[in-house]
């Protein structure tokens, strides 16, 4: 909703009533219904009776509803909501912004700080928070502790001061001040209520909610087919991999939540910090955030785009658990199979992957770092033209020096603008680092072969000067334009 700290207009809020009376899913995370006569905000898609229009405000954020004084619903849980609020397709500023607080960016900084990352002054992030999301950034970073906190509490086997910590508090006191005073009741009632008391034994277990529909097979595929020997495995249980923050290594495992409009995270991670960080980065590695609705409004509109979206609606532009670790892969894919960058991606790992112990017996290696790579690459041969080896090197050093090459307080046209200066970078491999990588969702490589051969006509084949002037039509959801394409 526009309307942030009170109802919207008249029409407006008959609409959103109408999406509640329905419990219409594509409204989920987008929408939070505050009633007035029980003091709590709902999701959309609650199961609990259904209030009058006239006892209900609507508030375009979970933050913005907690500051106008409502608790959360223990039914519908809006802290397992999607987080559609924080998708670029509203504002890349506010998304970037986000991503920060959700790792941490409020939790012993300023606003102040935050904007200086981002760019700009304090007053126009205030602004731009209160424009999209109808509350402030100190309101989101504390909405998104307390829910964040309240999630851990109902789905997990952590310690309260585990979870304090979790979430960003500096003490249990704070903790359990914070949430007692957004609940109206202590963590540990909820806990007691839901039944959780004995340590997890094979790691922390964590639902990520998405509006549907969503593809699972695309990202079985994709995932499957580029695998990185020895750092992820992927089979009939779902997507495996190492982990590592610093020294300190562990592994995820993500899968289908049955029954659920979810995914299931599985981290086994020895500090417990690292879990939002961990769930934002999944969260952004298997698009779950993304708006279907307003992509496959704009992209129907072609004919070679609408029999594709009607087959599969819910195709979405896989990322990567690391964006410097794709961008290399990027590069080892350029003019060659994808089979072939991976056996080169395995020659890098072998060499300079650090071994670890897991038990998972596939994953041995974790991923080199930039630092790694900067210092070897130079003076390494990998069976492949030395002008790609020289850009891995190059693409290495730039990411090892620049730390905020593919931070999200550095904007995607300024990260595009610094791989477009790199040596071996070219159109092509810049638009699949935009689209992968960095989660621009209007990345597009005009001249990937799969894409000119997808929109053949009678057998002949478009040029990458006509696919880009088609494509102007798709914006500014061209990636997942190409995913449709790409899709046999």
């Amino acid at each position: 909703m526009t309307s942030p700290t009170a109802s919207p207009r008249s029409s407006e809020r008959e609409r959103a009533y109408r999406a509640v009376l329905a419990r219409d899913v594509r409204f989920d995370g987008r929408l939070f219904v505050g009633v007035r006569t029980t003091g709590v905000f709902c999701r959309p898609i609650c199961r609990a009776r259904t209030p009058r229009l006239e006892n209900v405000d609507f508030y375009a954020s979970a933050a913005a509803a907690q500051e106008a004084g409502f608790r959360p619903c223990l039914l519908c849980r809006p802290e397992s909501s999607p987080d559609v609020a924080a998708w670029r397709g509203s504002s890349a500023t506010v998304s970037r912004a986000l991503v920060l607080i959700g790792e941490g960016a409020l939790d012993d900084s300023s606003v102040e700080s935050l904007a200086s990352r981002l760019g700009m002054g304090e007053r126009q992030l205030r602004r731009l928070f209160d424009k999209h999301l109808g509350t402030s950034p100190v309101a989101v970073a504390q909405s998104r502790r307390v829910l964040f906190a309240k999630k851990l509490v109902h789905e997990t086997a952590l310690s309260m001061t585990e979870i304090a910590h979790a979430s960003g508090f500096g003490s249990v006191r704070r903790f359990n001040e914070a949430f007692a005073l957004a609940m109206g009741r202590a963590p540990t009632s909820l806990r007691r209520a839901g039944g959780k008391s004995a340590k997890a034994a094979r790691g922390t277990t964590l639902t990520l909610g998405y509006v549907p529909p969503l593809e699972w097979s695309q990202f079985v595929a994709f995932f499957r087919a580029r695998a990185l020997p020895g750092v992820e495995h992927v089979d009939e249980t779902g997507y495996t991999r190492t982990i590592a923050f610093g020294d300190q290594i562990g592994t995820i495992h993500v899968a289908p939540a049955p029954g659920k409009h979810a995914l299931a995270l599985t981290v086994r991670f020895p500090d417990v910090t690292r879990l939002p960080t961990i769930v934002a980065r999944v969260r952004r590695m298997f698009d779950l955030d993304a708006d279907v609705a307003a992509i496959g409004r704009v992209l129907r509109r072609d004919p070679a785009l609408r029999a594709r979206l009607r087959a599969r609606p819910g195709l979405r532009v896989p990322g990567a658990w690391d964006p410097f670790e794709s961008a290399i892969r990027a590069i080892l894919g350029q003019q060659v199979s994808v089979a072939r960058a991976g056996q080169l991606a395995g020659v890098i790992i072998e060499r300079w992957g650090a071994p670890v112990v897991t038990d998972h017996a596939a994953l041995t290696r974790v991923f080199p770092s930039a630092t790694v790579l900067a210092d070897v690459l130079p003076e390494t041969r990998l069976g492949m033209p030395g002008a790609r080896v020289k850009a891995l090197a190059t693409l290495a050093r730039e990411a090892a020096t620049n730390g905020a090459l593919f931070s999200p307080s550095t904007s995607i046209e300024d990260a595009r603008s610094t791989l477009r200066g790199l040596s071996g970078i070219g159109s092509w491999t810049e638009e699949y680092v935009a689209l992968r990588a960095l989660r621009d969702p209007d990345g597009f490589p005009a001249s990937d072969v799969g894409i000119l051969r997808a929109l053949e006509v009678n057998g002949e084949r478009p040029t990458a000067e006509d696919v880009a002037e088609r494509a102007e039509a798709w914006r500014p959801f061209r990636a997942y334009a190409a995913q449709h394409l790409w899709w046999e």
